[in-house]
């Protein structure tokens, strides 16, 4: 059987990711083939109750190391019951995040040591990296704007508190969007 193709997409609060891996997958679904689509961090059933801690609660709540290693907890699994089984059975898989959204927000965003994150994302994810990596851009004020639109048309729809990122310090977004067009670059 031939392996299938792992696709990430990257990029910064409110550019747009969710929305592009929508119509990939319906235009990949529409042609024949056999697509998951996930999200990081989250994906499966454990990373999903490590996304809870993740996403809910103040910007303070988690120092930058413990958040780091809550990342990897939550990708391990990730990749361990979705995206290699997935892979392995020839279906392309879709993630709105990867390992480049852990550089940018923990190493770039927060200051972890990146050589320390590289080893680290060596030890969880071993060879694992996506075939291609699509990285989304836009002015920080833009996609924060459309993060607060989003959260006002949802409000009075499902409890959404999943704000703890949207809610850090501007500074934080330029560093993190920094980051991503470097890891562009390269």
């Amino acid at each position: 059987m031939i392996r299938g193709k792992f696709i990430s997409f990257e990029g910064g609060e409110g550019g747009g990711k969710t929305t592009q891996i929508k119509f990939l997958y319906e235009t990949l679904k529409s042609i024949g083939l056999d697509v998951t689509k996930t999200r990081e961090p989250g994906g499966s059933v454990g990373a999903e109750e490590i996304r809870s801690l993740l996403v809910d609660g103040p910007p303070e709540r988690w120092d930058a190391v413990t958040e780091t290693l809550l990342h990897c907890a939550a990708r391990r699994d990730h990749i361990n019951t979705i995206i290699s089984p997935a892979l392995e059975i020839g279906q392309w898989v879709l993630t709105d995040r990867f390992s480049d959204s852990t550089m940018a927000y923990q190493g770039y965003g927060h200051g972890v040591n990146k050589k320390a994150l590289q080893s680290l994302q060596q030890f969880v994810a071993g060879n694992m990296q996506p075939d291609m990596t699509i990285i989304l851009d836009l002015p920080i004020k833009v996609g924060l704007a459309r993060t607060e639109e989003r959260s006002a048309q949802n409000k009075n729809e499902i409890k959404n508190d999943e704000n703890r990122y949207e809610l850090m310090d501007i500074d934080f977004h330029e560093r993190l969007r920094k980051g991503f067009l470097n890891i562009a670059k390269k």
